[in-house]
């Protein structure tokens, strides 16, 4: 069974999602304070401005909280069980939420460095997900 792909539903989700079928973490900058935010919206966070670019982030962060699912929410989910849910604070300052993926996902701590990886969901789609790192 295949795991659902969420449909973006605006402008701003699309380019996120094409950038990560393209194995690229997008995020957007303001063009006024410079404040760097996710998830995709038409305006600033903080200020409100609706100028801003696109940047390409490194794809690093640490785990900010984690929870290790064990029943799954949904039928395309029961093989995957357990699996781990994960608040990832991005290095550039954006928190996340995306699965910890790997053969040492479980282990996963609060702290924990983790990098970005784009997980195939067919049709040339991905969504990233993070692996824990030795860094």
């Amino acid at each position: 069974m295949t795991l659902p792909f969420p449909e973006p539903q605006t402008a701003e989700a699309k380019h996120f999602f094409e950038a990560a079928a393209q194995g690229r973490l997008a995020l957007q900058r303001c063009a006024d304070c410079a404040r760097i935010w996710f998830y995709p919206r038409p305006a600033c966070v903080a200020c409100g401005a609706e100028r801003y670019a696109w940047i390409v982030a490194s794809g690093r962060g640490r785990v900010h909280s984690h929870s290790i699912v064990h029943r799954a929410p949904s039928p395309a989910f029961r093989e995957r069980v357990p699996y781990v849910v994960a608040l990832v604070d991005l290095e550039e300052g954006p928190r996340m939420m995306a699965n910890i993926v790997g053969d040492d996902a479980l282990e996963v701590a609060i702290g924990d460095a983790v990098e970005v990886l784009f997980e195939e969901r067919g049709e040339g789609r991905k969504l990233p997900q993070f692996r824990r790192t030795r860094r």
